[in-house]
């Protein structure tokens, strides 16, 4: 049968009514789709095919406008993992961050620390009295053990201000020594670059603990602070906690190294003044000469 042409004629322009959208239309499209529908007025029209990241298209969102949501970070909490090792506060728990956000520094090293400490200032007992500053502090576990081992007062140094509220300030409460205590809320290396301003009103300090992040830190630049700060004396104590493959050197302005040992992949160094080297050394000598002395009893060593 032969076809009709008005009837064709009728189809046609009921595709092409289907087929052509109004500017309404369009701009009703690009808007649900994310785009501006001023972009109808411009001749480049928006492509849906460059692989690249439109310039202004921020990480996280898509060419349609959408953006992801970040899931939020589960709350901080603590745990109570470590402990005052000797003196006044000895055995009592400190709290801690779980994760990563503070490495405390761990108890085989804290202990070893303080023995050194306490051999090289000529009190193997106790811990010779003074000042602690207590640098990347977290927990303040480094100056609390200061203060119970005999220090007279510590500082500690921290930046987040969730771990002083939760952690370092209820440390120092539980165990007495928040009227000892002294917080400067701000990162280590402002406090170090502060320092000249800094000692006339906090004076200089009889020992040092350095125990940073190690991804964190350039240990070159902050031992070169250390170096030439006026908070550090002729007299003063740096302990300072450092990971593998990194170099410490001898010395450390006017002081110079008094031991450095090594804990799996924790090491320790220890600087002070020229006459605690020379007393280390000369205890090491008077423990070898009575070890090969069997002449002599115990009961009358003299250390």
């Amino acid at each position: 049968m032969a076809s009709n042409p008005n009837n064709n004629n009728n189809n046609n322009s009921n595709n092409n009514k289907h087929i052509g959208l109004s500017n309404d239309e369009k701009r009703v499209l690009l808007e649900r789709y994310g785009y501006d529908p001023e972009d109808l007025s411009s001749p480049q029209q928006p492509s849906f095919k460059s692989g690249r990241r439109r310039k202004g298209v921020q990480k996280g969102q898509r060419k349609d406008g959408f953006v992801a949501s970040e899931e939020p970070k589960p709350p901080r909490t603590t745990h109570k993992l470590l402990q005052v090792l000797g003196g006044k506060a000895r055995r009592k728990k400190l709290l801690s961050p779980k994760g990563m956000d503070v490495r405390p520094m761990m108890e085989v090293v804290k202990g070893a620390a303080f023995d050194i400490l306490q051999v090289a200032g000529g009190c193997p007992a106790s811990l010779r009295s003074g000042r602690w500053l207590d640098l990347y502090s977290g927990s303040g576990s480094v100056g609390i053990e200061a203060m119970s081992r005999g220090c007279s007062e510590a500082h500690f140094v921290e930046m987040d201000p969730w771990v002083i509220s939760e952690v370092l300030r209820p440390n120092l409460e539980w165990t007495g020594f928040l009227d000892s205590a002294v917080v400067h809320v701000l990162r280590v290396e402002d406090f170090l670059k502060r320092a000249d301003q800094l000692v006339g009103k906090i004076g200089q300090f009889d020992y040092v603990s350095v125990t940073p992040p190690y991804t964190a830190v350039d240990y070159s630049d902050l031992m070169n602070q250390l170096s030439t700060s006026a908070l550090v004396g002729e007299d003063t104590f740096i302990l300072v906690e450092y990971p593998l493959r990194t170099d410490m050197l001898d010395s450390c302005g006017s002081l110079v190294k008094v031991s450095d040992r090594r804990f799996g992949r924790t090491h320790l160094a220890i600087y002070g003044p020229k006459w605690a080297q020379k007393k280390r050394k000369s205890e090491k000598s008077l423990l070898t000469t009575l070890h090969h002395s069997p002449s002599i009893p115990f009961k009358d060593w003299v250390l």
